[in-house]
């Protein structure tokens, strides 16, 4: 998941960085950081935590230059520690060098060992200490052939920003899976974020969605240059569009509310269900509860009151911690519910811990029946492009049916949007990445693949 963001030619890149962080804290809240060039030295910052815990004044005194990358992040691998923390900082034959990385490198294992076996030394579990290795020990002369070096022998999803003390680069990999944009910032200089949220904070102009395979070249006195480094084979996230992103991107020419308000309409079509009223589980199921009480003609209430100084509880560690997170962050408005039959609407369903616990809440608030639909697929095999699934056995999806999971989480009835149904929502003209619900590894490998769920950054 993460996010990134990489800033040049601007008086103020450290603050326009993040300001773009804070706005794409969604992405990730394990930590944070910013690096800075001034043509001559590389300025860090980073640390454990959120981004308004991590920056304050004295962070940015130190932090000068008119080029800056950020990155917020959300742990697949590693330690929650200062060391898994990005950017990566290091000091290699051509100077020093930061890299930020949102993806999942698929070949990290074999990658790591040939570097160990050429006398690496590794301080982390992220495979974005493979790609600072591998740009170091090329034998390129020029950082910019050093980096094409380093692509040859990665695989996976990757978007990058790598800053030198002058230049910055920015790639995003073939398969496009991670979404990645270009803008203008009002003060003259350019920004390249996970997401366009990020461009509507600062006031930026929103100039094209970086292309897959695409690398651009950022220095001082000239236009970013553009560089087609892979073929296409356009696979973008269908996640990202589900759940990832915030409600008021754009990614790659789409907006995510409307698609999640097109897959509930298709929802209640495919899955309709006889209920009084139809409620979102908050914040990323609105739209398509907004959707799904349109297609049935149903009323649609936010009966369902969420904390927000809780964070997300799909991307805390363990499960402890996921099952208490649930009763913090969600309380029912009672008055609303009792004696109705509800439709409750979430964006997807991975375990069924929090199903179960929203099921059981609605019921104790008064809920005569409740109906869950669920506006994706069923989710059967984890990903390894950078998301936080846990292993195939522990996917409730994988194992049961629908019916079987309806009775164990306590609901009247469950449905899920189909892949189908998933696909001419976000627009059949594109081949998404639907790993997680049709088990399509594409770039390479399968579920069963060694270490396919711990390779993240």
């Amino acid at each position: 998941m993460c996010a990134i963001v990489g800033v040049y030619g601007s008086e103020n890149a450290a603050k326009n960085a993040y300001y773009a962080l804070f706005a794409m804290q969604h992405r990730g809240q394990e930590s944070s950081g910013i690096s800075t060039a001034n043509g001559s030295k590389i300025h860090l910052v980073k640390k454990r935590g959120l981004v308004t815990d991590v920056f304050d004044e004295q962070s940015f005194d130190a932090l000068k230059g008119r080029c800056a990358i950020g990155h917020n992040r959300y742990a697949t691998a590693g330690n929650d520690s200062l060391f898994d923390a990005q950017p990566v900082f290091a000091r290699y034959k051509l100077g020093e060098i930061s890299v930020a990385h949102n993806g999942n490198l698929v070949n990290k294992n074999e990658v790591r060992n040939r570097l160990i076996t050429r006398g690496a030394i590794f301080q982390t579990g992220m495979d974005t200490e493979n790609i600072v290795h591998l740009i170091a020990k090329s034998q390129e002369d020029a950082l910019i052939n050093r980096i094409k070096d380093m692509l040859k022998k990665i695989e996976g999803a990757y978007c990058l920003a790598i800053q030198s003390r002058s230049k910055m680069f920015v790639i995003r990999d073939r398969f496009g899976i991670r979404p990645l944009s270009l803008g203008k910032l009002p003060d003259g200089g350019w920004i390249v974020a996970s997401e366009t949220c990020a461009f509507d904070l600062l006031g930026a102009t929103f100039i094209r969605d970086v292309r897959p395979g695409e690398m651009l070249i950022f220095e001082e006195g000239c236009e970013p240059t553009s560089e087609q480094v892979f073929e296409p084979d356009y696979h973008p996230c269908a996640f990202e569009y589900i759940y990832f992103a915030r409600p008021d991107s754009i990614i790659d020419g789409t907006n995510v509310y409307e698609s999640r308000l097109v897959m509930g309409k298709r929802l209640a079509k495919e899955k309709p269900c006889d209920v009084d009223l139809v409620l979102p589980v908050p914040d990323s199921g609105v739209a398509a509860a907004r959707g799904f009480a349109q297609g049935l003609g149903v009323p649609f209430e936010m009966a369902i009151v969420r904390n927000h100084y809780v964070g997300r509880t799909f991307i805390e560690p363990t499960q402890a911690i996921r099952n208490l997170k649930v009763k913090l962050k969600l309380s029912p408005i009672s008055s609303l519910i009792k004696g109705k039959r509800i439709a409750i609407i979430d964006d997807s369903l991975v375990r069924g811990t929090t199903s179960r616990q929203i099921v059981k809440m609605l019921k104790e608030a008064g809920a005569s029946e409740v109906h869950m639909r669920i506006a994706a697929p069923e989710i059967k095999y984890p990903c390894r492009y950078g998301i936080d699934t846990p292993t195939q056995t522990e996917l409730i999806s994988a194992s049961q049916t629908p019916q079987e999971i309806a009775q164990k989480i306590g609901a009247s009835s469950l449905g899920f949007l189909s892949i189908q149904g998933l696909v001419e929502s976000l627009g059949s003209h594109r081949q998404y990445s639907l790993v997680s619900f049709d088990g399509n590894y594409f770039a390479g490998g399968s579920a069963e693949s060694p270490g396919c769920n711990d390779l993240g950054t």
